[in-house]
């Protein structure tokens, strides 16, 4: 299962194979409401200025930030899925409106499409937060973080829908800089995905699915050239640091959104509860 695999793959052809999984939004709604969590509901045409995926609970709105919880058990968290896999839409949990919505991002007054199709899932973790006061190590050239909560990449076989909340394994990180700031990006397994039990490091995914880490490394290094902005770059030498690092840069910035929340950090223009 190497991600050159993926690669030779249109998108066209992926979302035709990825079909199935897309119809399986209700069964996503009916997990998460037998977990207690908020459940997702779609408003607007997907490709609209007008299109959110909301959240609520018992019909009162919840925010997919800072109403679903951080873990999801031992060792597990829980991912909020913005963008599919084989998808292009530039989807994203709008953290300055209120209750948080998953929106298409926007620039110069335009939807923002990837110039090609993801290859993974892609999300963030809830309760987490990539503090811009909060200047980096050597290590990523002392750049700060990107104000956003902290990004997942999800590698399972499933294509996961959007809104969806799903609890993953975190198996490496990497740390991406781009426009020089930090954009840390958690490399994660579902936990339901039948690879799942064989991933616990970032050394069980280069050895059972290898090209995988290279090649999300990859993607998102030149996924913005077409737009005729520069490459993006890594800290750490470009390693992918492995999962007792990965959970924490995860509790790193856990702890930077408790400070958020108890107003001992400047919010800016976050909505907060």
């Amino acid at each position: 299962r190497s991600a050159m695999a993926f690669l030779v793959l249109t998108c066209s052809a992926a979302i035709g194979m990825a079909r199935p999984a897309a119809m399986r939004t209700s069964a996503f709604r009916a997990v998460a409401v037998r977990m207690g969590l908020p459940v997702s509901k779609a408003e607007g045409e997907l490709g609209t200025e007008a299109f959110k995926v909301s959240f609520a609970d018992g019909g009162a709105p919840k925010s997919p930030w800072h109403d679903v919880p951080l873990m999801a058990g031992p060792g597990l968290y829980n991912m909020v899925t913005e963008i599919p896999k084989y998808t292009t839409a530039k989807m994203e949990v709008d953290t300055k409106a209120p209750h948080n919505p998953i929106v298409q991002d926007e620039k110069k007054g335009k939807l923002r499409y990837y110039h090609g199709c993801i290859f993974w899932n892609y999300g963030c973790l809830p309760q987490t937060w990539e503090d811009p006061n909060v200047k980096g190590n050597a290590d990523v050239g002392g750049a700060f973080g990107d104000n956003d909560p902290i990004d997942v990449v999800e590698v399972g076989s499933t294509r996961l829908a959007m809104g969806s909340i799903t609890p993953v394994k975190a198996l490496g990180v990497l740390s991406m800089i781009d426009d020089g700031e930090l954009d840390w990006k958690v490399i994660a397994i579902a936990a339901s995905d039948p690879m799942a039990a064989e991933l616990n490091d970032v050394a069980d995914l280069e050895a059972k699915m290898p090209g995988v880490v290279s090649g999300i490394r990859e993607w998102f290094r030149w996924y913005k050239t077409p737009d005729d902005k520069p490459l993006n770059g890594f800290g750490h030498g470009e390693r992918c640091l492995g999962a007792k690092d990965a959970a924490h840069v995860i509790d790193e910035t856990h702890g930077f959104y408790k400070a958020l929340l108890a107003g001992s950090t400047d919010k800016g223009k976050l909505w907060i509860p």
